[in-house]
Order: C-alpha cells, then structure tokens, then sequence
C-alpha cells in the first residue's frame, strides 16, 4: 500500500465550505483522499492547526487521517501564513520520518512551499496542485503579492508533477510561468453522485421551504472574485420580475466582510431586497437539494482553476450559466447543457436566464445533458489516475530541487 502525505496548510478537509478560507479546494482534498484511502492509498492530511481546541489527530475512515500542525498562533491571518511555512514544514518532516511515505501531495502555494522544504529534506517525490494561479488572477484584475508568483514558479520547477484540473489550466501553467509541459498531468476534480444527482425540483423546494417561482442560485464564498455582483446585476435584468436570487454562501478573506456590505447595498439600490436572499454555508451533502430547487445555478467567477460548483449543479441537472474562463469552459457545453459568457455585462447573463426560463423544452433538454456530462466525472476515476502516478513517481529517482530563494518573513 502506498503513502501519500498530502499538504493543505491554510484550509482543512474537515472545515465547512463555503466561508472563510473554505471553499472547492476543501472539497477536493476531502473527496479525493477519500476515494484515493477507498483505491488501497493511506494518506494523512497535514493541516495548520487554527484553533486550540483541535486534537492533534483525527481518523476520517481508513487509510484518511487529518493531522493538525502545531505552528504559529492559530488565530493569524492569512497574510501572515508565509512566515509559519518553515516551522509547518520541520513539524511535519518529523512526523513523517517513521511513517516513509512514498510520495508528497501539495495543495495551493503555500504548501507547495512546504511541499518543497519537505522533499530537499526527505528525498521524496513532490506533487503539486495549485488551485489557483497569482498571475492568472492579477491579469483578471485580482492582485496577489508578486512573492506568491515567484514562490509557484519555483515549486514548478521543483515538483515531479505539477497537477492541472482542466487543459486551460495546463496551458496557463506553461504561458504564465513557463512550466515543463513534460511535468505537468492534467487530472479533473470529480463529484460525489451518490449526493449530487437529479431529483425532484417540487420535493426540494419543499424540503427549502420555497415556492414555484423562478429560482436562481449562486453557490460559493462572497468575496469579489467569485462575480456575486453580477448575479444581483442579472437578477435585475430578467424578463421575470418574480424571479429570485438565493445566494448561498459567506463572507471570504480580507474583503469578505466589505463585499457583503457592498452587496446589500447594491441590492437595496437595486429595489431587489425582496428578490434576493441570504443562506448560510451548508454542509455539502446538504447543497444538493439547493441545487435541485433552482432552475439555473449562475457561476459568474472572474477566474476558475475548475468550478466545482457548476459540475455539482449539473450532476443535480441544472443548467449553468457561467464565465467563459479556465475550467468553465470545459465543464459548461454552451448550449447544449448550459452557456458561457465572455463578458462580465449583467444583460448577457440576464439574455441566457430568460433563454433558459422562458422554453421550459429547452430547459428539460439542458437538464438532461448537463446530468449526462457530469457522470462522466467521479473521484473514483481521479483517484485511480493519481494512484499510478504516485506508483510511478515512487519508483523514480525525485528530480533535483534547488533549495528555495523565497523570502517567507
């Protein structure tokens, strides 16, 4: 059996999606270790630790064991978390020592920092998912500091393999940091249908306690890149003034609490107040049926690495009507199980909202393929993939890895 030590410093599995740092990427290292624990691969998922109160260890099931790491004060702030990498990185290098895992697997930057502290220690193959990119972000307007840029260009260079969810994402990995295309495995995120599946619309929209008026969904953490001002915009634009917008979701990172006040606002100004409503994160077993009561689930996001989102809320059967970026456009078959827009102008999202609300055909007819496409994506399938590169990196000699120039503090 092979061990895998997966990295997720900034943001735990075990976290609620949704609010705070929690979002697709908790999803994803939850699901796939999972399923790669279910494929015979032990894992353990090295965490900060962001409470006191969190034991040190905890058995999800066999084979997946989250292990909160003690470094820094659990209450800083993100911005602060690159100074904690070494100490994370030492803390972990000991607790792995009598394990002798085969392989490590880090998630976003910051633990591809730690990912490469840890394998110049270990001489141990790295891994690396990114989640998202620095410079791919600031061309959309979303401004990262340029030490995060230069610390993904030099875990590229240091990783065996650099995982991408979609080829958009592989090909931003060679244009914007001029990745060895030859190190870079493209490997889709995938979805729980055993949750996420077509169901009744009326039995959900009673369980929600709504009623049969055209609903619109967005799903997701509220902080500016995620475009909730351009679903309230939408909403607006509508045809049907009874529509309505439930947004589902929390306040996110250093502007969270600045973009829900900007939304409210926006709304009032708007004269929507009564159209738009507010809804907690829910456990994401629990998202389905917020799924399945609405009629379109909008993905307005100015950058996606994948959009788990919109595969969840097609694997429900409902159309999607998304940015045309990054993974999007590979989850989202314009029109055939839903529509991509170009632009960030709330009358064409409004423009495909009517297309889909006022042809109740059309609408089955997207529904259907939309199901039908995302059963073509299921953890199972990712974990069989990674469990043979990992079989395959274990095998190798790890490629060299110059020591890191990064300035953490």
């Amino acid at each position: 059996m092979r061990r895998v030590a997966v990295l997720s410093l900034h943001t735990s599995p075990l976290a609620q999606p949704g609010t705070g740092d929690g979002g697709g990427m908790n999803v994803y290292v939850r699901e796939l270790v999972s399923a790669l624990a279910q494929a015979g691969v032990s894992c353990r998922v090295y965490v900060r630790r962001w409470t006191d109160d969190l034991p040190e260890r905890v058995e999800v099931e066999p084979g997946f064991e989250v292990v909160h790491v003690p470094a820094g004060d659990p209450n800083v702030a993100k911005e602060d978390l690159p100074g904690l990498v070494p100490e994370f990185a030492d803390w972990v290098a000991a607790d792995l020592e009598p394990w002798e895992p085969d392989v490590i697997h880090a998630n976003y930057w910051l633990s591809g920092v730690a990912g490469q502290i840890l394998k110049r220690q270990l001489d141990l193959p790295l891994v690396t998912t990114f989640h998202t990119l620095a410079r791919v972000k600031a061309v959309l307007g979303d401004f990262e500091p340029e030490r995060r840029a230069h610390a993904e260009a030099e875990v590229m260079a240091c990783a065996d393999t650099v995982l991408a969810n979609c080829t958009p994402e592989a090909e931003q990995l060679v244009e914007f940091y001029d990745a060895d295309a030859e190190r870079i495995e493209t490997v889709p995120p995938g979805v729980e249908h055993a949750f996420f599946s077509p169901g009744s619309q009326a039995g959900a929209r009673w369980a929600v306690t709504t009623d049969n008026r055209p609903l619109l969904l967005f799903v997701g953490r509220i902080q500016p890149l995620k475009g909730v001002d351009v679903a309230v915009q939408a909403l607006a634009k509508v045809e049907r003034d009874d529509a309505r917008l439930w947004i589902v979701g929390g306040a996110s990172g250093t502007e969270g609490s600045t973009e829900v006040s900007r939304i409210r606002s926006m709304i009032s100004d708007l004269g929507l107040t009564d159209r738009v409503e507010f809804h907690p994160p829910q456990p994401h077993h629990l998202l389905s049926t917020y799924y399945r009561a609405a009629d379109v689930c909008l993905v307005p996001s100015r950058s996606e690495s994948f959009g788990l989102v919109a595969l969840e809320a097609a694997a429900c059967g409902v159309p999607v009507v998304a940015s045309a970026v990054g993974g999007l456009l590979t989850l989202v078959e314009h029109g055939h199980t839903g529509y991509l827009v170009e632009s960030r102008d709330p009358d064409e999202y409004a423009a495909w909202i009517d297309t889909v609300l006022g042809d109740p055909v059309l609408a089955r007819r997207l529904s259907i393929s939309a199901a039908a496409r995302a059963r073509t994506y299921t953890w199972s399938t990712s974990a069989a993939r990674l469990r043979r590169l990992y079989e395959d990196l274990a095998n190798k000699r790890p490629v060299p890895c110059a020591e890191s120039q990064l300035v953490l503090k």
